[in-house]
């Protein structure tokens, strides 16, 4: 047990799972992945961006909006997670009475909905979609806090980290999409001072604030970033080769997330006049 009464280790999946064409598939994808996590004894999965039904705006065609479509996912993902055990946490997109939400759903081990974050700083191409909702929320699974920010807001707004950072988060939760099955680069390595910037935002995200980064990403064919799980230090320590559809599974050694450099971020030396 660590020195705070919670777990000392905690057992996450990051679901690298294929753009499937259609939300039958994908549901059909997350019921599997969902199986495999428990007879892993896995604590909690976490899907990409938008996952059900897709993300608007890209090169793949994803079904108009269905509000009823999207509940009835919800109540099929909630009843498979509580029957695993697994807590979750989904990527859907969600109508309110503001508008088209991106958001994650957070999904207890017995399959209650806790709630979800909405992303809120939305990029240019996925405004005439999207709107935020301009909340923040702060979860927790097995005694452990966590936040979520969702693509765009973790390569651009370290905000959107800090927030659940100096809230006690030991681990914060990055669903994205950055990449194509259609066309662009293959990357190689981890972390290529070459790539595109997102892996190095990984790192930035984590040792700024001593938690841990578990950035989850779509199986493509040109991947942009790798979906990874970075330590507090700013180390790798684990990812999911490009273009494969995988679990990754990992005990998360939870003494690491220390929390230390959010803690010590004082706003009074940040005036805003």
């Amino acid at each position: 047990m660590s020195g705070t009464g919670g777990p000392s280790t905690l057992r996450l999946g990051l679901a690298a799972a294929r753009n499937a064409p259609t939300v039958e598939e994908r549901l059909d994808v997350v019921e599997r992945f969902l199986e495999d996590a428990g007879a892993q004894g896995v604590v909690i999965v976490c899907f990409p961006e938008t996952y059900i039904p897709g993300l608007r705006g890209q090169d793949f065609p994803v079904p108009p909006i269905d509000q009823r479509r999207q509940e009835r996912a919800l109540e099929r993902v909630r009843t498979a997670a509580g029957r695993r055990g697994v807590a979750v946490v989904l990527g859907m997109e969600w109508t309110t009475p503001l508008g088209l939400h991106n958001v994650a759903f957070v999904i207890g081990r017995d399959g209650v909905v806790v709630g979800c974050q909405a992303k809120n700083q939305i990029p240019l191409e996925e405004e005439p979609f999207y709107v935020p909702d301009g909340r923040r929320r702060l979860f927790e699974v097995d005694c452990v806090p966590f936040g979520i920010t969702i693509c765009h807001e973790g390569w651009r707004y370290p905000e959107a980290t800090r927030w659940a950072a100096v809230r006690g988060a030991r681990v914060v939760f990055h669903p994205q999409l950055t990449g194509s099955d259609r066309a662009g680069a293959t990357l190689e390595h981890w972390g290529d001072p070459g790539a595109p910037h997102y892996e190095k935002a990984m790192i930035a995200r984590s040792v700024e604030n001593t938690v841990y980064f578990a950035s989850v990403n779509c199986a493509m064919r040109y991947q942009d970033s790798a979906t990874s799980l970075v330590g507090p230090d700013g180390d790798c320590v684990a990812h999911v080769p490009y273009g494969k559809e995988q679990l990754l599974v990992h005990d998360v050694d939870l003494a690491r997330a220390t929390g230390l450099c959010a803690r010590r971020y004082n706003p009074a030396f940040y005036p805003t006049a």
